[in-house]
């Protein structure tokens, strides 16, 4: 099962990340000022990630292949990794949809 974890970065702000069962992060957040604003941010996830029009596929510079994951509002609520090929990243998106909405929450 899926979790979600969040932690405080060197600025005292909150980010949490979305790991799949076997431990890899397949979504990272922004930086929240708030832990109560980083736990929005989690139920927003777990509430848009099954609908497939809210994940916004990209290509960066170098070619790799990387997703967002859009709020209804447009905000960005979550990034993935970069993928070796798109392939690779349709199966990270499929990983989000599997695990976020039962994944648990820890504070590291």
């Amino acid at each position: 099962m899926g979790k979600f974890e969040i932690k405080k970065d060197k600025s005292d702000q909150f980010r949490f990340n979305l790991k799949a069962s076997n431990g890899q992060v397949i979504l990272s957040s922004e930086a929240y000022k708030t832990k109560a604003s980083c736990d929005n941010g989690i139920e927003s996830v777990r509430k848009n990630s099954q609908d497939d029009a809210k994940y916004d596929r990209k290509t960066a510079k170098d070619g790799s292949p990387y997703f967002n994951l859009k709020a209804s509002n447009g905000q960005v609520i979550g990034a993935s990794q970069m993928y070796s090929n798109a392939s690779a990243m349709e199966n990270g998106i499929a990983s989000v949809k599997k695990n976020a909405p039962d994944a648990v929450v820890e504070e590291v």
